[in-house]
């Protein structure tokens, strides 16, 4: 009787340890440093493209020539839709986030909401006009209204043969004047990426 006891109890250790030992492991890392696991569009990806087409749009002509029309102000641009028109889910909220950021960072221009975000902020407005003193009210008709729109695709193209893929992608982004509709800068920024499985 104790023979078996003792077998049970050592099953059910080893059982134990097998569960633990298969159980998942999470560990924390830095967003610099994220790896590329699957081989699909991430957050390092949109963060690098972001920061490249800024870079690209605020040192172009189309800047100086701004600035030079304008005595020197500064243009103002709004972050318009991005499509992902890319093989995967792609959230491209989160690119436009980059490239705000990554305008913000710069310094070269002025950036205003857009959207879904814009109409928030009227609502918001448009509650203190009800609900606030006086002095504190914020008015209508008192936005910085956009030079600038910028718009773009993510598209991708794969080429898979058995255990190899090969994903390309490529982010297009074009600036456009809001008044004339004159396009005044197109750029894009392409990654490949190697991916066996």
């Amino acid at each position: 009787m104790n023979l078996n006891r003792l077998k049970n109890i050592i099953a059910i250790a080893v059982l134990g340890i097998a569960i633990t030992s298969c159980a998942r492991q999470v560990k924390r890392i830095s967003t610099e440093s994220a790896p590329d696991i699957s081989g699909n569009w991430n957050v390092t990806d949109s963060r690098i493209v972001a920061v490249e087409m800024t870079k690209s749009i605020t040192s172009s002509k189309w800047l100086s020539t701004h600035l030079e029309a304008k005595a020197g102000k500064k243009p103002t641009i709004i972050v318009g839709l991005v499509q992902n028109k890319s093989h995967e889910h792609i959230d491209a909220e989160t690119f436009v986030k980059d490239v705000e950021q990554s305008f913000l960072q710069n310094g070269a221009v002025r950036l205003v909401q857009g959207g879904k975000k814009r109409e928030e902020l009227r609502a918001e407005k448009a509650d203190q006009q009800d609900n606030s003193t006086v002095s504190t009210m914020k008015k209508f008709g008192m936005e910085n209204g956009a030079d600038y729109i910028l718009q773009g695709s993510i598209n991708s193209i794969v080429d898979s043969h058995k255990r190899n893929k090969v994903v390309y992608y490529q982010v297009n982004m074009e600036l456009t004047d809001i008044q004339t509709n004159e396009v005044v800068w197109i750029g894009d920024k392409r990654i490949t990426k190697a991916v066996k499985n």
